[in-house]
Formats: C-alpha cells, structure tokens, sequence
C-alpha cells in the first residue's frame, strides 16, 4: 500500500504516525480516516497512531463534522483490540477538535490524547521519542 507523503507507517513498533501540514479540512480528515481504515482491512493487526499537527496553521473545520467522523471511527473499530491515538497539538482550535475527538471515542477501543509535549506523547505511546520526529526514518508498508 503506497501511503501519501505525510503518513508514514512502521511496522516494527505497529505505529502510523500523520504529518499534516498548512491546511487542515475536510479533505485532509477524510484521507487520514481513509488511510487508517485501509490498513485496518489490510494487517489485521492493532496498531497505534500519532498525529503532529505543530505545522498545520489553518484549520477549516466544524464541529459538527468532527463529531460525525469521531462516531464513525468509535463504531467501525468496535470489536478491535485497543489501540491508542496520541494528538500533538498546541494551536487552540486543534486542541478543540482533538478533545471532541477524545471525548466522543472514550469508552471505545480507540483511547485518544491529547499532548502538548512530543515526550509526552512519546512515554504514553511505549515508543522512542526518535520514532516521533520529522527526522525519524521513513516508514513502512504492512506486511
């Protein structure tokens, strides 16, 4: 599976890690969504997620839509194993967004958080801070 070049997955630690940059819309959710629910389908798997938004600087986004979204991610995963999504943001409306999100997945086998801190984020995933740079080495395909 050819992922866009703001995702990357590594298989060897079970982590996709999101990269969005500039805008965030409706466009962008519906990708990443796409993209999670593929590999979903594909490796069968659990597998946790991390989102760096600290390079998005606009979001065109509604409430409304983020809940709609943040429901269908808590239904289409019931039944899976438990995986984690970790958020990095600091921009006050990501921080919103990613908080309805939280709130609309708690209780399901999506656990969602939202960080402010890449250390942070990193100690709650189980995985090396390295891991979560932009640096980091680029990901893999599922096997």
């Amino acid at each position: 599976m050819k992922l866009p070049p703001d995702i990357q997955f590594h298989h060897d630690i079970r982590l996709l890690i999101y990269r969005p940059r500039g805008l965030i819309d409706q466009a962008a959710i519906n990708k990443i969504t796409s993209v999670i629910e593929d590999l979903e389908a594909a490796t069968q798997e659990p597998f946790n997620r991390f989102s760096d938004t600290l390079e998005v600087h606009e979001v065109e986004l509604n409430f409304r839509y983020v809940s709609d979204v943040s429901l269908h991610r808590r239904l289409s995963h019931a039944g899976r194993a438990p995986v984690k999504s970790a958020i990095l943001a600091t921009d006050s409306t990501l921080v919103h967004y990613a908080r309805l999100l939280a709130s609309v997945t708690e209780g399901s086998s999506i656990k969602v958080r939202v960080f402010q801190e890449r250390k942070e984020a990193a100690q709650w995933l189980g995985v090396p801070i390295e891991r979560l740079t932009a640096d980091s080495a680029s990901g893999e395909r599922p096997e």
